[in-house]
C-alpha cells in the first residue's frame, strides 16, 4: 500500500516520487540501512512490481546485516536478489588506499549492471543523500562513472529529514545507527584481511551488547581504538576490564578509548591533514 508523509520537507519527497515515476523500472542497491531502506520503500510506492532490490554480500558485510536486509525487504514487500561479490580479488581494495571504496563500489555496480541489463532495468538507484557531498566519498566517484543515480542527492533530501520521513512511513531503520562496511575500520594503507574483518566484527557485536548505539572497532594492527558517543565514554569506563580482556581475547595487545568520541570518517582526518 502506497503511505505519503505528511511532512513532505518542502516538496522534496514529491520531487523523489517524481522522478522515481519518470524511471519507470529501477534496480535499488540495498543494504538495509536507513538511506537506502528509504530509498526502496519510495520506489515500491510508486512502482510497485517494477523495483528490484539487489544486495551485494562480501567479507565486508556484517552477518546481521544481511539477515535484517532481507526482513526489511519483505515488510516493505519488493523482492530482494543478494549476489556475492569479491573486492578481494582486486588488488587495489586489498591495499586499502585512499581510493579503496572506489574499487569497492566499482566492483559492485559492475555486478548490478549485469542483472539490470539481464532483466532490461534501466536504471541502478543508490542511497547517497545530500549530505554526502560534503564528506570525502570516492564511492560517489564510482556511482557517476559507472552511471548510477542518487535520486535521494537529486532531491536535496538530508539524512535528517530521511530519518524524519522514515519516520512517518513506520519504517523500522529511521533512528538506525549508522553501518559503512567493516573495511572502512582499517586506516589507509593497512592491508585490509579476512581475519581483520572478523576481529573487528566480533568487537563491535560485544560492544553493542554491552548497550552502546554507535560504536566503531578502528583496527590499528596489534592496536584497538575504540569509539563511542561523546556522552557514552564515561559509561563505557565502568565495563573497563570486561572489554580490555574480550578484546585482547580477540587478538589486540593494546586496547584504547578515542576520547574525541565517535565521528563519521574519522580515518579520513588524516588526509584532511595532509598527513
Amino acid at each position: 500500500m502506497t503511505t505519503t508523509p505528511v511532512a513532505t520537507t518542502d516538496g522534496k519527497y514529491a520531487a523523489l516520487q517524481s522522478a522515481l515515476r519518470e524511471m519507470g523500472h529501477v534496480l535499488v542497491a540495498f543494504s538495509g540501512g536507513v538511506d537506502s531502506t528509504f530509498l526502496l520503500k519510495a520506489a515500491h510506492d510508486v512502482l510497485g512490481e517494477r523495483v528490484l532490490a539487489v544486495m551485494g554480500i562480501s567479507q565486508t558485510v556484517p552477518k546481521h546485516q544481511v539477515a535484517e536486509a532481507r526482513e526489511l525487504a519483505s515488510r516493505i514487500g519488493a523482492p530482494l536478489l543478494t549476489v556475492s561479490t569479491d573486492e578481494f580479488s582486486r588488488e587495489a581494495f586489498v591495499k586499502n588506499g585512499p581510493d579503496r571504496c572506489f574499487h569497492c563500489k566499482t566492483a559492485l555496480f559492475e555486478t548490478l549492471w549485469q542483472i539490470a541489463e539481464d532483466r532490461q532495468i534501466p536504471y541502478i538507484l543508490d542511497g547517497n543523500n545530500a549530505d554526502d557531498v560534503g564528506d570525502y566519498r570516492p564511492g560517489m566517484m564510482a556511482a557517476r562513472r559507472m552511471n548510477v543515480r542518487s535520486p535521494l542527492l537529486e532531491a536535496g533530501l538530508t539524512k535528517a529529514e530521511i530519518r524524519s520521513l522514515s519516520k512517518e512511513l513506520g519504517l523500522p531503520t529511521w533512528n538506525q545507527a549508522a553501518s559503512p562496511c567493516l573495511s572502512s575500520r582499517f586506516p589507509y594503507g593497512t592491508p585490509i584481511t579476512l581475519e581483520g574483518l572478523e576481529r573487528v566484527e566480533k568487537a563491535e557485536q560485544y560492544l553493542k551488547s554491552l548497550g552502546f548505539y554507535q560504536v566503531r572497532a578502528r583496527f590499528h594492527d596489534r592496536l584497538l581504538r575504540i569509539e563511542v558517543e561523546r556522552e557514552s565514554l564515561g559509561r563505557i569506563t565502568d565495563h573497563a576490564d570486561d572489554v580490555v580482556r574480550y578484546m585482547k581475547n580477540l587478538g589486540f595487545t593494546y586496547v584504547t578509548l578515542d576520547l574525541t568520541g565517535y565521528r563519521t570518517g574519522s580515518l579520513n582526518e588524516v588526509l584532511e591533514n595532509g598527513r
